[in-house]
């Protein structure tokens, strides 16, 4: 049975974070880059295979809790450096994310 729809985004950008940080490990040798990028992707993706299940509002809050802080962390990169790939690309990506996934958390909470 395919994962539902509103799981969609949370594997989608799970794993996208996964590979931007091995991306940032293999190209600048960044080991933040890596740890980051393969605990919030694991989180998202967790969070997907949550809402896919029986814990939809479970799996959502895990999803907006995780991009509120991807995007708060890297939107404060993006502010000091003013570099938009790849900071205020994770940071847009990751406010995304979070209003979706606290839209969808308020919806299945009632």
């Amino acid at each position: 049975m395919a994962p539902p729809g509103s799981a969609h985004p949370a594997f989608g950008l799970g794993g996208l974070t996964i590979l931007g940080g091995v991306a940032g490990y293999l190209k600048k040798g960044s080991k933040a880059s890596l740890g980051a990028g393969v605990v919030c992707g694991s989180l998202l993706i967790g969070s997907g295979i949550l809402i896919s299940g029986e814990n939809q509002y479970e799996g959502h809050l895990l999803a907006s809790g995780t991009s509120s802080l991807m995007s708060l962390g890297m939107g404060q990169r993006f502010m000091k450096t003013g570099k938009v790939m790849p900071a205020g690309i994770v940071a847009a990506l990751g406010a995304v994310s979070c209003a979706y996934h606290v839209k969808k958390t308020l919806e299945w909470s009632s």
